[in-house]
């Protein structure tokens, strides 16, 4: 029998007090992606987030007339973390996604400068 070794989950801590605010079905579907990903899958839930590198993942769910958004990281440092929770209408889809992109773009890149 072949054991993996589960990686920590951190958090960015705005995202976690964002996450925090998420409806409980949408986090648990959340949180199951990140133990998926913290066991070395990918959930069906998660997609690569375009533009953003290899190891960069987003679950986007449609939940009662909004859509709630959580981006993780899976390839800094030995865990895994959880970088941007972002709630949205869902009129404005991605259309307007370009300032969510930035705030992502920009944690991710504090993140991996914290990091070294």
């Amino acid at each position: 029998m072949v054991t993996r070794a589960t990686r920590g989950i951190s958090w960015i801590k705005a995202a976690q007090r964002a996450f925090e605010e998420f409806p409980e079905d949408v986090r648990l579907v959340c949180l199951r992606a990140l133990t998926i990903a913290a066991e070395g899958g990918k959930a069906d839930a998660a997609k690569p987030l375009r533009g953003m590198g290899s190891g960069v993942f987003e679950v986007a769910l449609p939940y009662r007339g909004d859509a709630f958004r959580l981006v993780y990281a899976v390839q800094l440092a030995d865990e895994v973390w959880g970088g941007s929770c972002l709630p949205e209408e869902i009129e404005a889809g991605y259309q307007d996604a370009g300032p969510d992109i930035r705030l992502v773009r920009d944690r991710l890149k504090a993140l991996k400068e914290m990091l070294r």
